[in-house]
């Protein structure tokens, strides 16, 4: 089971988001265990006070380390046998990706910080945390939502929480592509039709339109992702192929 605590001054926000689907299910099939926690609580002062003005001046407030630093002992003390990644949600971090995602559900312990005002006292940065993650180049009011995002992206990665281990697999993303459309009943909606191919049952075909067509998508909307990409000799064929008929 992967144990997944999160240092938040905003606890109630995260009760819609594991409380419900994917999520929820994964924690009842026993999968993982949610855990969140108000690092106010630790605050070391009658006001339990967990920010301060900034030496030199400026804008705004930041956090003090003592709140967080003794929230994190507080939770490893509790798991002394795990040796937990602690994540820090941050604009400034490493851009998170699917890789990541995926070196993360190999993890049997997370904890994840999510701060608000200005920022961090840079002792938290320095001396406690493992990764500093950003969900993307633009800021938000706390980290909140960008730790939902990556416990969603890593939770549907735990074995046996998506109802197919092949789900997650096919993903945009995990194959270092964007994944290929999809179509479902019925077969002519008021005149689009789906793709004859899909309803020949000659699944051979079905699987070269299906790789075929993730080529095609990643080409025209991410063609950056094709740079590294691990492409077969027909993939590059067909690759070759679908950029003359964009030319």
């Amino acid at each position: 089971m992967m144990k997944i605590d999160v240092l938040t001054l905003f606890p109630e926000m995260f009760a819609g988001v594991f409380g419900h689907s994917i999520l929820k299910k994964a924690a009842e099939k026993g999968a993982v265990d949610y855990n969140v926690v108000n690092f106010r609580d630790y605050a070391d002062n009658k006001h339990q006070t967990v920010d301060d003005y900034p030496y030199g001046g400026g804008a705004g407030m930041v956090l003090k380390p003592q709140p967080i630093f003794d929230a994190a002992a507080d939770l490893k003390s509790k798991s002394p046998e795990s040796s937990p990644r602690i994540i820090l949600l941050c604009p400034q971090g490493e851009r998170y990706n699917q890789k990541k995602a995926e070196e993360l559900a190999d993890e049997e312990h997370l904890i994840f910080i999510c701060g608000h005002y200005e920022g961090y006292d840079e002792r938290i940065r320095k001396y406690l945390i493992t990764d500093e993650i950003s969900i993307g180049d633009y800021v938000l009011t706390g980290g909140e939502l960008g730790a939902m995002v990556v416990i969603d992206s890593v939770v549907r990665l735990l074995p046996g929480v998506l109802g197919s281990e092949e789900s997650h697999i096919q993903d945009s993303f995990s194959t270092g592509l964007l994944e290929h459309p999809h179509y479902t009943r019925p077969a002519e909606f008021r005149g689009m039709q789906v793709p004859e191919v899909l309803l020949s049952g000659n699944h051979r075909l079905i699987e070269e339109w299906r790789v075929k067509e993730s080529l095609r998508r990643t080409f025209t909307r991410r063609p950056d992702l094709l740079k590294d990409a691990d492409l077969s000799k027909d993939q590059e064929k067909w690759l070759a192929e679908i950029a003359k008929q964009q030319e």
